[in-house]
């Protein structure tokens, strides 16, 4: 991991979002060269005839803070990950009356008592939100919630959640916030973490795509908390990839196979879900149940001479027909790092990521040891990094 490494000054990190988003610059690197750009011109460095390739996925309000029943000032906070029981995230946040989640919680050794209230208003009328002791759940925690209005729970959080800031920011919140930390284009709700190269685009953006012949598709890919997880070993193969949950359509996957040749990932979840259906589909052709993608797969299994991405797309809609559905689910756990092979896009929209981190593995994969070059010259000429921060362009040979 130390050849995967840079020095990032804290000055360099973005602690706010610019007043317009598109107001960010753009780095673009094509053919080993850079140049400098502002975000809101990206159309003009776009290939012709392209897709852009979003994560619609919508940041819900994860972090719960309650009032502390012991001696430490400081709130108990509890942070939500994923629903427990099977569910998918959509179908706990339509839960009612209680629901049941993995968390991670702050302060928790002041977390003294049997449950902790937290009272709100609708309506003019006050109701309680109750979070029963946690219990070990692996490396976080299961916490019950009950609560006794009759709303769902992507309506508690939506009346008492908080923004889910990235921790390096190291701030509560403002009203701007919700707004700012999440895309235009946002629909499924399910992601702790926004996709941040989608931060830029504004909605005169997008609508301006269509007239100069360039393509939208949307995925779902909704990211953990374990995003901002660091890789703490010396090598990757000691880091143990986080799991997120992919949901994609079947008319998207139809138009993908007569695009696939000409895709941009707008971020690096949108690329991860597009290479996980790589490995989806290659799972059907050789026979495996069992479609979640795991850390290893890509570096385990052999790909036959005549298997492409365009015949992973057909094997997951032959089995959507089969099945009948209408869109594919399921979980990735891949690990895109120096040595994978990309198999689904010419280009790639991002920002700037933290050193030792998998997201910067994933672009040194993609464009080579000149990954360096590109982070020098964006230190060198004042970009914003990370979540808030300013935008790079990368195409691959």
């Amino acid at each position: 991991m130390e050849d995967y490494t840079y020095d990032l000054p804290n000055s360099k990190i973005a602690k706010s979002p610019l007043p317009d988003r598109s107001d960010s610059k753009l780095l673009v690197y094509e053919r080993g060269l850079i140049t400098d750009g502002c975000f809101k011109n990206i159309i003009s460095y776009l290939p012709e005839k392209c897709t852009l390739v979003f994560n619609n996925t919508k940041v819900i309000f994860a972090r719960l803070l309650f009032e502390n029943p012991g001696t430490s000032s400081k709130p108990i906070e509890i942070f939500i990950l994923e629903p427990t029981n099977g569910l998918t995230i959509e179908q706990s946040m339509l839960l009612k009356e209680s629901s049941t989640w993995i968390c991670m919680v702050g302060n928790l050794r002041h977390f003294s008592t049997e449950f902790l209230k937290k009272t709100f208003q609708l309506n003019q009328t006050t109701f309680h939100l109750i979070a029963h002791k946690p219990s070990v759940c692996g490396d976080a925690y299961q916490v019950r919630f009950e609560w006794d209005a009759d709303i769902s729970f992507a309506d508690i959080l939506n009346l008492v959640g908080i923004v889910p800031l990235p921790p390096y920011l190291k701030r509560m919140p403002d009203v701007s916030d919700k707004i700012r930390y999440q895309t235009v284009y946002a629909q499924q709700e399910g992601s702790v973490a926004a996709p941040t190269a989608g931060l830029h685009f504004t909605e005169d953006i997008i609508g301006k795509l269509q007239d100069f012949g360039i393509a939208t598709e949307f995925v779902a890919l909704h990211v953990g908390a374990g995003t901002f997880r660091p890789v703490k070993s010396t090598t990757m193969e000691d880091h143990e990839m986080h799991s997120e949950e992919i949901i994609v359509n079947k008319t998207t996957l139809v138009r993908l196979v007569q695009n696939a040749f000409q895709l941009i990932a707008v971020g690096t979840t949108s690329l991860r879900t597009l290479e996980s259906l790589f490995w989806v589909g290659l799972k059907l052709r050789l026979g495996i149940s069992d479609t979640q993608v795991y850390q290893w797969d890509s570096y385990d299994l052999q790909v036959p001479s005549d298997f492409n991405y365009i015949s992973a797309l057909r094997e997951i809609i032959g089995f959507l027909d089969s099945t009948q559905q209408d869109s594919f689910r399921t979980k990735t756990q891949l690990l895109i790092a120096p040595g994978y092979k990309i198999q689904s896009v010419k280009g790639l929209i991002t920002n700037f990521h933290q050193p030792n981190s998998t997201l910067l593995l994933l672009v040194a994969a993609f464009v080579g040891s000149d990954w360096r070059k590109i982070y020098e010259h964006a230190l060198a000429n004042d970009y914003r990094f990370l979540s808030y921060g300013d935008g790079s362009i990368l195409m691959r040979s």
